[in-house]
């Protein structure tokens, strides 16, 4: 099974009011929609479709808390890393992928052409405590794991209780 490292770009952060507070909120609307479309048979119906014409459904994430960081895996089937891009503004951890599709078929009686092309943003708020020099991306069989170390300050520490007396 081979590993592909899957760069993370960072930018400057961005000035004070420029990033979206409704963009987390409306992401998960447009996964409520796309849920509740295929519970009908139904395709995903995402309000990023009716605002462009072209977007896939946010892809499924999982967000995992351990004691030396967080673990994001996002199931991205039918996609490459070369169709990934992860980019840091900030505290705004940002996904983007874009997904093209081509078939051809021609036989005696008919010809096939068909082409489908859709993109999909997801992003999301890191906490302080992420040392972000440190993030890591990977992606393997359709799956995107980043890797969001905390900082060494952020790490627990016991403290040892001791008996008063």
């Amino acid at each position: 099974m081979a590993t592909i490292s899957v760069p993370v770009k960072q930018t400057a952060s961005a000035p004070a009011g420029t990033v979206n507070p409704w963009l987390p909120f409306r992401t998960e609307v447009e996964r409520m929609f796309d849920r509740l479309a295929s519970g009908f048979g139904l395709a995903p119906l995402s309000l990023s479709r009716l605002d462009t014409g072209l977007a896939l459904p946010s892809p499924a994430v999982d967000i995992v808390e351990n004691e030396t960081g967080f673990t994001l895996t996002a199931e991205l089937p039918g996609m490459s890393e070369k169709d990934v891009q992860l980019s840091l503004s900030g505290d705004t951890l940002v996904i983007k992928g874009e997904k093209r599709q081509e078939r051809e078929e021609k036989e005696k009686n008919y010809y096939l052409s068909e082409r489908s092309y859709g993109e999909f943003q997801r992003a999301f708020q890191l906490p302080e405590t992420i040392d972000r020099d440190k993030i890591d991306a990977q992606f393997a069989n359709g799956v995107l794991r980043v890797t969001l170390p905390k900082t060494e300050r952020a790490a627990p520490k016991k403290i040892e209780v001791k008996a008063a007396g």
